[in-house]
């Protein structure tokens, strides 16, 4: 049942939000383990960045929050890289809060307006 509410609210926000050329979507998914961000454009269907916790060593041994700031504020840094300056935030059904929360935040601090 928690899947179905989430996958439901998931579909009410991408309801709201299009990612363009000019300001992408920023799209997580969370998983127990892992935390994974796209950046993603909807007009041409393609995802222009992408970044997750799954493959870094140095990631595997913080906290769970302390890797999704880490990932929000290295997609920040890879999207300026890109002339990506301002996103739409797409949490994707998660509450704004813990992992989800510090991936903004992190993309924040890299420069990255929401």
């Amino acid at each position: 049942m928690k899947l179905i509410g989430r996958k439901r609210r998931h579909q009410r926000i991408r309801k709201k939000i299009m990612g363009t050329k000019e300001k992408p979507r920023l799209c997580i998914f969370r998983s127990n383990r892992q935390i994974y961000a796209q950046i993603i454009d909807d007009t041409q269907q393609k995802v222009l960045l992408g970044i997750s916790s799954l493959g870094d060593k140095n990631l595997g041994k913080k906290k769970k929050t302390e890797a999704a700031l880490e990932i929000g504020k290295r997609i920040g840094k890879l999207a300026l890289e890109k002339g990506i300056k301002e996103i739409a935030f797409d949490r994707a059904g998660y509450k704004y809060h813990g992992r989800v929360k510090a991936i903004a935040e992190g993309a924040r601090e890299a420069g990255l307006k929401f």
